[in-house]
């Protein structure tokens, strides 16, 4: 598989989550947290189901330390989407998703640490100017005040964004040491066995299936646009660097973006303005370096 392949995929997954992220903002607020991370991954394992369950036997012949990579991956990613929708449930998404591009910095750090990966100086370059041009476009105001902080959701956000960008990175050599398919699978049934636990230890498993039916025409697309999006990423960083997946999947503020521009008539200040059209053709410029 070649490297434009994997750079392909990193732009689905963005495409995804930049729409799929609005999606589950209202259904954590219709449903609730737990509630919508139970809906995403029991969707998850039904789907991938036929082509994971046949093969888990070959996870026991994966060594201890695969094994524990795999366990890692589960718990972080578990902890990450947990505060991730707590922060959409509280918070709006041009205060959350610009704090949410400090993943790309946490997962590169860590597989630079953990599995050596390096990529060029000139990607470095790239990837910081993206982070930059993405958090200019989130900022309504020209400069970061201290008010910013007291913003719902913002603390959670913080967390959030460490928590994933370790998860976005245990998910890539998961990914590696067993295989993208089976890495979701058994994330999602990780996820959904402790969600169904709480779920059923509150009394409300029942009452979630009642929301389901309720709000299958917000929760099934987003439970889709959701594993397209993972399965994409995953399949990304098994071909290309964990860091240039990353920053080119949070790309998907763009997105949100460009649909406040075109459905709510929104308008942009002159900084986000220059932040929206450099972190477009930084991210192209990304692509086309490392694909090249």
């Amino acid at each position: 598989m070649t490297a434009s392949l994997g750079i392909a995929l990193a732009f689905v997954a963005m495409l995804a989550w930049g729409f799929g992220d609005f999606l589950i903002q209202k259904s954590t607020r219709k449903v609730g947290d737990w509630e919508t991370l139970f809906l995403i991954t029991l969707f998850g394992v039904i789907v991938l189901l036929p082509f994971a369950g046949p093969r888990l036997s070959s996870l026991l012949a994966l060594g201890g330390r695969d094994l524990i990579i795999m366990g890692i991956a589960c718990a972080v990613l578990f902890m990450a989407a947990l505060l991730d929708f707590e922060a959409l449930r509280r918070g709006k998404l041009a205060v959350v998703e610009p704090i949410w591009s400090f993943e790309v910095p946490v997962a590169a750090i860590l597989a630079f640490t953990l599995i050596g990966e390096r990529i060029s100086m000139t990607q470095i370059v790239l990837i910081v100017t993206l982070i930059i041009c993405l958090v200019l476009i989130g900022l309504k105001q020209k400069t970061l005040e201290a008010s910013f902080f007291l913003e719902k959701g913002v603390v959670v956000a913080i967390f959030g964004a460490i928590f994933m960008g370790a998860a976005n990175f245990f998910m890539g050599w998961g990914g590696r040491v067993s295989d993208p398919v089976m890495i979701n699978f058994v994330s999602d049934a990780f996820i959904a066995i402790l969600c169904a636990i709480y779920l059923v230890g509150h009394g409300k498993l029942r009452r979630t299936f009642a929301d389901l039916k309720g709000n299958l025409a917000v929760i099934l697309p987003m439970s889709i646009l959701d594993k397209i999006a993972w399965l994409a990423f995953v399949f990304s960083m098994s071909i290309v660097s964990i860091a240039v997946t990353t920053a080119i999947s949070e790309s998907y503020v763009i997105i949100a973006v460009l649909l406040g521009l075109m459905v709510n008539r929104e308008k942009l200040n002159p900084h986000q303005k220059v932040g929206l059209v450099g972190a477009i053709i930084t991210a192209v410029i990304l692509a086309a370096v490392t694909a090249g």
